[in-house]
């Protein structure tokens, strides 16, 4: 299974939030950072504040912060709001028809082990992935797209 850009960026914007919980943060700041694009940060954001994991202020002075204490984020939960497919095969997927269904028990299997992924997930929060007492500038280097590439 591989999470999407979005719900990567959804963990890292909320990290950052996390470790800045005492002032609003910027699109502008945290894009740089992680070096990823602002427009696809703005998109996560919208996301996330319509969902109500974060809050904005828009403004000269605006920007976000958590919604919620990092230990009140499930990120199973997470997941599930940003993930819109978690099918891991095609046969998991709403509406597609398998010419196997019915001789076969694959899918069984994996909407089990999708489950067990999820639960494993709900046993932890953002709290859990914030390294704690750390700037973001201490925590582990993301890779960048040019690390993927070698």
């Amino acid at each position: 299974m591989r999470l999407t850009n979005l719900t990567d960026y959804a963990l890292r914007q909320l990290m950052y939030l996390g470790q800045n919980e005492d002032r609003l943060c910027t699109i502008a700041e945290i894009a740089q950072y992680h070096q990823i694009s602002q427009a696809h940060l703005m998109k996560v954001t919208h996301l996330l504040s319509k969902g109500g994991w974060i809050q904005t202020q828009r403004g000269k002075n605006g920007g976000m912060r958590l919604a919620r204490a990092p230990e009140q984020i499930n990120l199973g939960e997470l997941v599930r709001y940003t993930e819109t497919d978690l099918a891991v095969v095609e046969c998991l997927g709403s509406g597609t028809h398998c010419i196997l269904s019915g001789r076969c028990n694959l899918s069984n299997i994996l909407k089990q082990a999708l489950a067990q992924f999820l639960a494993y997930l709900d046993g932890y929060t953002l709290q859990d992935i914030i390294v704690p007492g750390s700037s973001p500038e201490q925590t582990i280097a993301w890779p960048t797209k040019s690390m993927h590439s070698a």
